[in-house]
């Protein structure tokens, strides 16, 4: 016993002596009797020229270091330079093993990077480069560090205690100059307050900063402060009480001073692989957003937890406030109730939103949608209520004068020759996004104001998997009736192949028309069947190699700004030698049924078999539509059937039935239908052919029946003379039997 007596007694005297010896040392030993020591072994052993013109000072209780004025130069050139630093350990934690900082000040502290015009950073010069032959030494033995390594894993994994009362980094700044790309990036006013910083207690932290660049020129004034915590093992961390804000202006944001904001809680456990987001908001402007989230597992399939919510916002107020250019719109009021909130949950691996909520001014989508995270595959249903596209169309330039113009300009944008105005006509699809994507979306819109058409309850449905595009539905309700359709894109190869199937059932044509093109030449119930393929990637290419046909129906319609029936008159009163009388044509022309085929052959629709029914006549023709003039071609032909109208100079009389009528429909369909349809006088010769043969075979059919009644009436005459005029009957019947 008296042995461990003495063993201690000895331990505490060599610990005194050792106090009692840095005390002495502290007294009496000047370090700034060494700085020319201290200047030389870094000039030795580095590029730099260590300038101390401050003092260099230190103290016992606390066991510090205090360095002032100090300069680091490189070919000339500072490289850093410090106003002062004060490092103060507490000694008697260092006698307890426990080492804990009393204070560390960084004040003033200056640093200046560069790189020059071939790429190279003046810090890489810091160190000399090692001499020949000499490149393997002092390089640690790999086997060794490594044993070091294992050896010490399991000291590693012990709690680490670390204490320090006080951190204090005040103005300091770093400048970064790039000559090869012109970039000039400057940090200053960085300061740094932090207080009993203690492993498993939380502590204030405040952070304070300036950043400005040159390309493009911005500035950055950030404060941040917050509570943070870790654990002792330094694999569990929380933050707390988070305010940051970041004041912004610049060329970016149209030199207008833009602020935004961070707050809330954040959590962290590396070993449990879990981290939470609490009350977390982040704002721009007038932009806010909301979360709460739960993150499990940071590999590849974490499961994640929570909602986010961007709250309602004025799209034209952010832009204004970002310093962007306005989005003009045909109607002002749009853009400026957006929001979005969904919920965040679904299995590992598969993030997934659930009660979606897109708000668009008067418009609100609700859905839910998942994102597989081992194939890419995305899984989406949308459904929206009212939808007006229009009101978010740019608004019609000032001397736009309709539709004509508007012809023109498609006309001319689909062509695929450069102008001078337009670039070069560019691809309609991603190819290679499009082969990567694994798709299946439903949609869906209670009504859709586009182009001024209205449609009603449009349901779509498209998949998508390795380059094969598939529009499984997409139907809806347009001016009281439906349509539906389908549609393949193939985009495996670069020349992608489009197959397009749709049915359209009575869907009026007046309003459809109207509101489409305003064009109102014909109004009806249309039917349509149309199958089309095309192969190609721009808009040009579709047009031209399109093929297909189109097979069509009318019921009750008419011909409006057009009046067929006095077309007709036109040329029986011609026929007559008679003038028409009636001034009050209407501009109408009823039928009961058009139906025909339209061949599709690039731009061309070869309109054949066009039939229609009016009233004492029928239309016949054939013709064609081109799609990219807007142009039509026809030769169209009123057969003469009955009676069509009361003006006496258009009877139809015997030698008229039967006759057609020539009409010609030709010009820009996009100007109207007033100037479209006339009667053809080129062809009424094939007309007048027609009534010549017609009156040729009626008077030849007179002559018949008169001679036929000549004949008759001289073999009466014998008969009786031979039989007697009393035998009438018996005349008849031999006559009736002659002349059958």
């Amino acid at each position: 016993m008296k042995a461990i007596r003495y063993a201690l007694i000895a331990i505490v005297a060599l610990i005194v002596l050792a106090i009692i010896a840095i005390a002495i040392a502290v007294a009496v030993i000047n370090p700034n009797d060494y700085k020319p020591q201290i200047e030389k072994v870094v000039e030795e052993n580095t590029n730099l020229d260590l300038i101390l013109d401050g003092d260099i000072g230190w103290s016992f209780i606390p066991l510090g270091l205090e360095l002032n004025d100090v300069e680091a130069t490189l070919d000339g050139e500072r490289l850093v330079a410090l106003k002062k630093l004060v490092a103060q350990v507490d000694f008697w934690s260092l006698i307890a093993m426990s080492p804990q900082v009393s204070t560390f000040v960084l004040d003033g502290l200056d640093a200046r990077l560069s790189v020059n015009e071939q790429g190279e950073g003046n810090w890489t010069r810091i160190m000399p480069e090692p001499a020949e032959g000499k490149g393997e030494k002092g390089k640690p033995d790999t086997a060794s560090t490594t044993e070091q390594k294992t050896d010490g894993e399991q000291g590693d994994s012990q709690p680490l205690n670390f204490n320090v009362d006080n951190v204090q980094i005040s103005n300091a700044q770093i400048h970064y100059d790039d000559q090869s790309t012109g970039q000039n990036v400057t940090l200053e006013n960085f300061k740094v307050n932090a207080s009993n910083i203690t492993l498993g207690s939380e502590f204030p932290l405040e952070i304070g900063f300036r950043v400005e660049t040159a390309k493009p020129q911005f500035i950055v004034d950030g404060t941040i402060e917050a509570k943070l915590a870790a654990n002792e093992a330094l694999n569990d961390f929380a933050v707390s009480g988070l305010e940051a804000v970041f004041k912004m202006n610049g060329e970016s944001f149209g030199d207008k001073s833009v602020t935004a904001k961070l707050s809330g809680s954040a959590k962290a456990n590396l070993e449990n692989e879990t981290a939470t987001l609490s009350d977390f908001t982040a704002s721009l402007a007038n932009l806010s957003l909301d979360t709460n989230l739960d993150v499990k597992g940071f590999g590849d399939k974490p499961t994640l937890k929570g909602n986010v919510a961007i709250n309602e916002f004025s799209l034209k107020d952010l832009l204004e406030n970002l310093g962007q250019p306005a989005i003009a719109t045909s109607d002002a009021d749009v853009l400026k109730a957006i929001a979005f909130s969904t919920g965040i949950g679904g299995p590992a691996g598969k993030p997934a939103l659930t009660d979606l909520v897109i708000k668009l001014d008067d418009t609100t989508f609700k859905g839910s949608g998942s994102y597989n995270l081992d194939n890419g595959g995305i899984v989406f249903n949308l459904q929206g209520d009212k939808l007006n596209v229009d009101r978010y169309l740019p608004p019609k330039a000032e001397g736009d004068t309709g539709k004509s113009d508007t012809a023109k300009t498609t006309t001319d944008a689909d062509a695929p020759v450069q102008t001078a105005d337009a670039g070069p006509e560019g691809d309609l699809l991603p190819l290679e996004t499009l082969r990567s994507l694994l798709l299946d979306i439903n949609f869906g819109l209670s009504e859709l104001i586009v182009s001024n058409l209205t449609i009603n309850e449009i349901k779509a449905s498209t998949t998508a998997s390795k380059g094969l595009l598939k529009v499984d539905e997409f139907s809806g309700k347009l001016y009281e009736g439906s349509f539906g359709a389908k549609a393949t894109i193939d985009a495996r190869t670069d020349n992608p192949k489009w197959t397009i199937n749709s049915d359209v059932s009575n869907v009026q044509t007046l309003p459809l028309l109207a509101d489409a093109a305003e064009i109102t030449m014909l109004s009806g119930g249309a039917n349509l069947k149309i199958n089309a393929t095309t192969s190609g990637n721009r808009i040009s290419a579709l047009r031209d190699k399109a093929d297909g046909q189109i097979s069509f129906n009318l019921a009750k319609g008419e011909f409006r700004n057009m009046n067929l029936t006095r077309m007709a008159c036109q040329g029986i009163a011609l026929v007559n030698q008679d003038e028409l009388t009636t001034d009050d044509w209407g501009d109408t022309t009823p039928f009961n049924d058009m139906r025909g085929n339209l061949d599709i052959n690039g731009n061309i629709f070869d309109n054949t078999e066009l039939v229609a029914s009016l009233a004492g006549m029928k239309l016949e023709g054939n013709g064609t539509v081109d799609m990219k003039q807007t142009l039509v071609d026809y030769e169209l032909g009123l057969r003469i059937v009955g009676e069509i109208h009361r003006d006496k100079a258009c009877r139809v009389t015997e030698y008229v039935e039967d006759v057609v009528i020539p009409v010609e429909c030709r010009g820009d369909f996009s100007a109207g239908a007033a100037s479209l349809c006339s009667f053809d006088g080129s062809r009424f010769s094939d007309t007048l052919k027609s009534i010549a043969a017609n009156a040729a075979r009626k008077k030849v059919d007179k002559e018949v029946d008169k001679a036929k009644g000549k004949a008759e009436e001289k073999v009466r005459e014998k008969l009786e003379e031979k039989l007697g005029k009393d035998s009438g009957d018996k005349v008849k019947d031999a006559l009736k039997g002659l002349f059958k």
